[in-house]
């Protein structure tokens, strides 16, 4: 589901643009100041590093797309829910923003200006509206294997249609006349509805296997700050080597196009539409993906371990930036 800058007319990028802004600084100050589901104080020195990992394991997993049968299209999922149920909605949020953001700086995969949609279209609608209105309140500490099922395909169901329904109007907005938003939502919505169905299986099937074993680290779970600190210590060891593991074999992904391309196509009859938005600021960000984007459409074999390394490392640098500006104080 990830936009392309030709999709996105300058006021669109500016309006989401403001928007991704204002809700990463609010969740940077929920965490930093009183904390998430999951406080950071005192429990830093573990969430922050699993913030990491986990954000690694969602980059790797969205880089392995999955067949739609019947249809010539692929999906990947998008990990909202997932963070959001080990994490807590603000500190997924930010650990899914670091994932876009690494995905369109480093490998191009999301147009810049189209970076603020993606951010409210995967991030926001997954982790800060589909988990809170729709996964937690099915759920429950006892909840059994059906009930984490239901909540998880509904969840996502609901973030993968809610993100299909803003792109389309943020092309309708942009002005993208060959992408009518009756059209371009009718094969919108089907599609992704069979994403997230996947997803939601995947993601219950992950929570199931959490539940049994580590029960302690889902975010709305209790237990002692001792049971949580060595469970998370351990899971981020766990979770880092998934990420790596899944990274290496990205390589099998399907070759259809994804969710969103399959739909232009539909409606437009091509990859691009023939009113692709163009202009200055267009030309700029291209500039600057050229600059930035090192490995381009994940053109590395090791891409996939290269990026999952890299949001571990930079969230154990931003662990211990937050550690040295809380001794400071």
């Amino acid at each position: 589901m990830h936009m392309s800058d030709a999709l996105v007319s300058p006021p669109v990028f500016a309006a989401t643009g403001a928007v991704s802004i204002a809700l990463i600084a609010i969740a940077v100050r929920k965490i930093g100041r009183r904390g998430d589901a999951r406080s950071l104080a005192p429990r830093e020195r573990q969430t922050v590093p699993l913030m990491g990992v986990a954000g690694a394991f969602v980059f790797a997993a969205q880089m392995i797309n999955f067949s739609i049968p019947g249809t010539g299209s692929s999906g990947h999922i998008v990990g909202g829910i997932l963070l959001a149920a080990l994490l807590g909605p603000w500190a997924a949020f930010l650990a899914l923003c670091s994932v876009l953001i690494l995905q369109c700086l480093v490998f191009a995969d999301g147009g810049f200006l189209a970076l603020g949609c993606n951010i409210l279209n995967m991030a926001a609608l997954s982790c800060l509206v589909a988990y809170p209105f729709v996964f937690r309140p099915l759920m429950r500490r006892d909840a059994s294997t059906g009930r984490i099922f239901a909540a998880s395909i509904l969840a996502a169901v609901a973030a993968l249609e809610t993100g299909a329904a803003a792109v389309t109007a943020e092309t309708e907005l942009s002005g993208i006349t060959a992408l009518p938003a009756g059209r371009f939502l009718l094969f919108m919505m089907p599609i992704h509805l069979a994403i997230g169905l996947c997803e939601g299986v995947a993601t219950a099937a992950v929570l199931c296997v959490v539940r049994r074993y580590r029960p302690e680290l889902l975010a709305d779970a209790a237990g002692t700050e001792a049971e949580k600190r060595r469970s998370l210590a351990g899971a981020a060891a766990v979770i880092a080597l998934a990420a790596l593991l899944t990274g290496g074999v990205s390589h099998i992904a399907s070759s259809d196009p994804d969710g969103l391309e399959w739909s232009i196509e539909r409606t437009a009859g091509t990859a691009e539409p023939a009113d692709a938005a163009d202009g200055p600021l267009h030309r700029a960000a291209a500039a600057v993906a050229e600059r930035t984007a090192v490995m381009p459409d994940y053109n590395a074999s090791a891409a996939g371990v290269i990026g999952s390394g890299a949001i571990i490392v930079a969230a154990l640098g931003v662990s211990g930036l937050v550690r040295t500006l809380r001794r400071d104080r």
